[in-house]
Protein backbone atom coordinates (compact mmCIF):
# COMPACT_ATOMS: atom_id res chain seq x y z
CA UNK A 1 0.00 0.00 0.00
CA UNK A 2 1.79 3.53 -0.88
CA UNK A 3 0.06 6.85 -0.62
CA UNK A 4 1.83 9.99 -1.46
CA UNK A 5 1.04 12.48 0.51
CA UNK A 6 1.55 16.99 -0.09
CA UNK A 7 2.22 18.86 2.58
CA UNK A 8 3.42 21.82 3.91
CA UNK A 9 7.06 21.93 5.60
CA UNK A 10 6.87 24.98 7.61
CA UNK A 11 9.97 26.22 9.29
CA UNK A 12 9.73 27.27 12.91
CA UNK A 13 12.32 28.72 15.31
CA UNK A 14 11.91 29.80 19.04
CA UNK A 15 8.21 29.14 19.24
CA UNK A 16 7.22 31.10 16.50
CA UNK A 17 6.55 29.57 13.07
CA UNK A 18 7.71 31.35 10.21
CA UNK A 19 5.87 32.33 7.21
CA UNK A 20 8.34 30.48 4.76
CA UNK A 21 6.48 27.40 3.67
CA UNK A 22 7.48 24.60 1.05
CA UNK A 23 5.54 22.07 -0.63
CA UNK A 24 7.01 18.63 -0.14
CA UNK A 25 6.10 15.00 -1.30
CA UNK A 26 5.96 12.62 1.78
CA UNK A 27 6.04 9.22 0.90
CA UNK A 28 3.81 7.50 3.39
CA UNK A 29 4.27 3.97 2.52
CA UNK A 30 4.40 1.39 4.82
CA UNK A 31 3.02 -1.70 4.02
CA UNK A 32 5.39 -4.37 2.70
CA UNK A 33 5.32 -8.01 2.60
CA UNK A 34 7.19 -8.16 6.17
CA UNK A 35 4.72 -5.46 7.71
CA UNK A 36 2.05 -7.56 6.49
CA UNK A 37 3.41 -11.15 7.15
CA UNK A 38 3.57 -9.37 11.12
CA UNK A 39 0.35 -7.85 11.19
CA UNK A 40 -0.95 -11.65 10.02
CA UNK A 41 1.08 -13.36 12.84
CA UNK A 42 -0.33 -10.46 15.60
CA UNK A 43 -3.88 -11.63 14.74
CA UNK A 44 -2.97 -15.32 15.33
CA UNK A 45 -1.70 -14.65 18.94
CA UNK A 46 -4.17 -14.56 22.06
CA UNK A 47 -5.07 -11.39 22.89
CA UNK A 48 -3.60 -9.78 26.29
CA UNK A 49 -5.53 -7.19 28.06
CA UNK A 50 -3.40 -4.64 30.19
CA UNK A 51 -0.17 -5.63 29.65
CA UNK A 52 2.75 -4.05 28.47
CA UNK A 53 3.54 -2.79 24.94
CA UNK A 54 6.54 -2.39 23.57
CA UNK A 55 5.91 -0.11 20.08
CA UNK A 56 8.76 0.49 17.19
CA UNK A 57 10.17 -0.80 14.49
CA UNK A 58 13.11 -3.67 13.94
CA UNK A 59 14.69 -2.12 17.13
CA UNK A 60 11.69 -2.97 19.52
CA UNK A 61 11.05 -6.31 17.40
CA UNK A 62 14.71 -8.14 17.98
CA UNK A 63 14.70 -7.52 21.94
CA UNK A 64 13.57 -10.71 23.81
CA UNK A 65 11.41 -8.07 26.26
CA UNK A 66 9.38 -11.35 27.65
CA UNK A 67 12.44 -12.69 29.06
CA UNK A 68 14.05 -10.06 29.99
CA UNK A 69 10.97 -8.86 31.98
CA UNK A 70 10.00 -12.23 33.13
CA UNK A 71 6.59 -12.38 35.42
CA UNK A 72 5.32 -9.32 33.60
CA UNK A 73 2.90 -9.55 30.89
CA UNK A 74 4.67 -8.00 27.38
CA UNK A 75 3.46 -7.74 24.30
CA UNK A 76 6.47 -7.27 21.24
CA UNK A 77 4.90 -4.92 18.93
CA UNK A 78 7.70 -4.58 16.42
CA UNK A 79 7.85 -4.22 12.69
CA UNK A 80 11.25 -4.54 11.05
CA UNK A 81 11.40 -1.41 9.00
CA UNK A 82 8.59 0.54 9.82
CA UNK A 83 7.65 3.92 9.98
CA UNK A 84 5.45 6.30 12.16
CA UNK A 85 2.55 6.48 9.09
CA UNK A 86 2.76 2.36 9.84
CA UNK A 87 2.91 2.45 13.63
CA UNK A 88 -0.50 4.92 13.38
CA UNK A 89 -2.02 2.34 10.43
CA UNK A 90 -2.06 -0.38 13.74
CA UNK A 91 -2.29 1.63 16.65
CA UNK A 92 -5.94 1.44 17.16
CA UNK A 93 -6.07 -2.31 17.54
CA UNK A 94 -2.98 -2.07 20.13
CA UNK A 95 -5.01 0.25 21.97
CA UNK A 96 -8.45 -1.82 22.08
CA UNK A 97 -6.50 -4.17 24.26
CA UNK A 98 -5.74 -1.07 27.05
CA UNK A 99 -2.12 -1.61 27.79
CA UNK A 100 -1.11 -0.47 30.90
CA UNK A 101 1.64 0.77 29.51
CA UNK A 102 3.41 1.87 26.16
CA UNK A 103 6.95 2.32 25.02
CA UNK A 104 7.04 3.59 21.30
CA UNK A 105 10.16 3.71 19.74
CA UNK A 106 10.35 4.85 15.88
CA UNK A 107 11.55 7.53 13.54
CA UNK A 108 14.34 6.20 12.62
CA UNK A 109 13.47 4.84 9.68
CA UNK A 110 11.28 8.02 8.87
CA UNK A 111 14.61 9.78 8.54
CA UNK A 112 15.82 6.93 6.30
CA UNK A 113 13.47 7.81 3.61
CA UNK A 114 14.17 11.60 3.97
CA UNK A 115 11.16 12.55 5.34
CA UNK A 116 11.54 15.83 7.26
CA UNK A 117 11.07 16.17 10.77
CA UNK A 118 8.14 18.12 10.56
CA UNK A 119 6.14 15.54 9.54
CA UNK A 120 7.08 12.83 11.61
CA UNK A 121 6.72 15.03 14.58
CA UNK A 122 3.35 15.10 13.28
CA UNK A 123 2.75 11.40 13.32
CA UNK A 124 4.25 11.16 16.51
CA UNK A 125 1.31 13.87 17.64
CA UNK A 126 -0.87 12.01 15.95
CA UNK A 127 -0.20 8.72 17.80
CA UNK A 128 -0.17 10.62 21.48
CA UNK A 129 -3.54 11.85 20.41
CA UNK A 130 -4.83 8.74 19.58
CA UNK A 131 -3.84 7.00 22.99
CA UNK A 132 -5.23 9.94 24.83
CA UNK A 133 -8.51 9.24 23.16
CA UNK A 134 -8.74 5.28 23.15
CA UNK A 135 -6.79 4.30 26.08
CA UNK A 136 -6.75 7.51 28.26
CA UNK A 137 -5.66 5.42 30.85
CA UNK A 138 -2.26 4.07 29.86
CA UNK A 139 0.84 4.91 30.41
CA UNK A 140 2.99 6.27 27.62
CA UNK A 141 6.84 5.92 27.31
CA UNK A 142 8.17 8.11 24.26
CA UNK A 143 11.38 6.69 23.91
CA UNK A 144 14.02 8.66 22.05
CA UNK A 145 15.43 7.73 18.66
CA UNK A 146 19.02 5.99 19.22
CA UNK A 147 21.90 7.71 17.73
CA UNK A 148 23.96 5.88 15.24
CA UNK A 149 27.48 4.90 14.40
CA UNK A 150 28.55 5.81 10.79
CA UNK A 151 31.88 3.70 11.17
CA UNK A 152 30.69 0.76 10.62
CA UNK A 153 27.07 1.45 9.32
CA UNK A 154 26.80 0.41 5.67
CA UNK A 155 23.11 1.81 4.91
CA UNK A 156 24.24 4.80 3.05
CA UNK A 157 20.40 5.98 3.11
CA UNK A 158 20.71 6.15 7.18
CA UNK A 159 24.05 8.39 7.11
CA UNK A 160 24.37 11.92 8.21
CA UNK A 161 21.16 11.59 10.25
CA UNK A 162 22.85 13.23 13.44
CA UNK A 163 21.30 16.07 13.72
CA UNK A 164 18.00 15.29 12.42
CA UNK A 165 18.18 12.35 15.17
CA UNK A 166 18.97 15.43 17.76
CA UNK A 167 15.85 17.51 16.89
CA UNK A 168 13.48 14.91 16.40
CA UNK A 169 13.80 13.73 19.68
CA UNK A 170 13.84 17.35 21.16
CA UNK A 171 10.01 17.36 19.07
CA UNK A 172 9.42 14.30 20.85
CA UNK A 173 10.73 15.31 24.19
CA UNK A 174 8.53 18.70 23.64
CA UNK A 175 5.07 16.30 22.83
CA UNK A 176 5.98 13.89 25.38
CA UNK A 177 5.18 16.84 27.85
CA UNK A 178 2.49 18.63 26.23
CA UNK A 179 0.41 14.93 25.77
CA UNK A 180 1.39 14.22 29.65
CA UNK A 181 3.86 11.27 28.41
CA UNK A 182 6.81 10.26 29.72
CA UNK A 183 10.60 11.02 27.53
CA UNK A 184 13.08 8.39 28.02
CA UNK A 185 16.05 9.85 26.70
CA UNK A 186 17.79 6.51 25.66
CA UNK A 187 20.10 8.28 23.23
CA UNK A 188 22.15 10.38 25.84
CA UNK A 189 21.38 8.00 28.77
CA UNK A 190 21.96 4.68 27.63
CA UNK A 191 23.40 4.27 23.82
CA UNK A 192 25.74 7.70 22.70
CA UNK A 193 29.25 7.74 23.14
CA UNK A 194 31.29 11.29 24.16
CA UNK A 195 30.61 12.08 20.56
CA UNK A 196 27.23 11.61 20.04
CA UNK A 197 27.64 8.52 18.20
CA UNK A 198 25.76 4.76 19.24
CA UNK A 199 28.37 3.56 21.44
CA UNK A 200 30.73 0.61 19.09
CA UNK A 201 30.29 -2.30 21.68
CA UNK A 202 26.50 -2.12 22.13
CA UNK A 203 25.74 -2.47 17.88
CA UNK A 204 26.05 -4.85 15.71
CA UNK A 205 25.62 -2.91 12.33
CA UNK A 206 25.96 0.49 13.40
CA UNK A 207 22.19 0.83 13.96
CA UNK A 208 20.88 -2.64 15.09
CA UNK A 209 21.47 -3.47 18.51
CA UNK A 210 23.81 -6.14 20.16
CA UNK A 211 22.02 -8.48 23.07
CA UNK A 212 23.54 -7.01 25.84
CA UNK A 213 22.51 -3.60 24.68
CA UNK A 214 19.17 -4.57 25.52
CA UNK A 215 20.07 -5.37 28.77
CA UNK A 216 21.58 -1.95 29.70
CA UNK A 217 18.05 -0.70 28.16
CA UNK A 218 15.93 -2.41 30.80
CA UNK A 219 18.34 -1.88 33.22
CA UNK A 220 17.59 1.61 32.48
CA UNK A 221 13.84 1.74 32.60
CA UNK A 222 14.20 0.08 35.45
CA UNK A 223 16.39 2.50 37.67
CA UNK A 224 13.78 4.92 36.49
CA UNK A 225 11.19 2.73 37.68
CA UNK A 226 9.69 2.74 34.17
CA UNK A 227 9.12 -1.12 34.59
Amino acid sequence: MKYIYSVLAMLAGAGTVMGQQAEKKIDSSYANSYYVGRMEIFRTLPVQKGAIVFLGNSITERAQWGELLPGKAIVNRGIGGDNSFGVLARLDTILLTKPAKLFIDIGINDLGRGLPVVVIANNYERILQRVKTLSPKTKVFAQSVLPLNEAVLKAEYLKNKKALIIELNERIRSLATQYGATYVDLHNAVFADEHGDLKQPLTVDGIHLAPKAYVLWVDYLKSKKYL
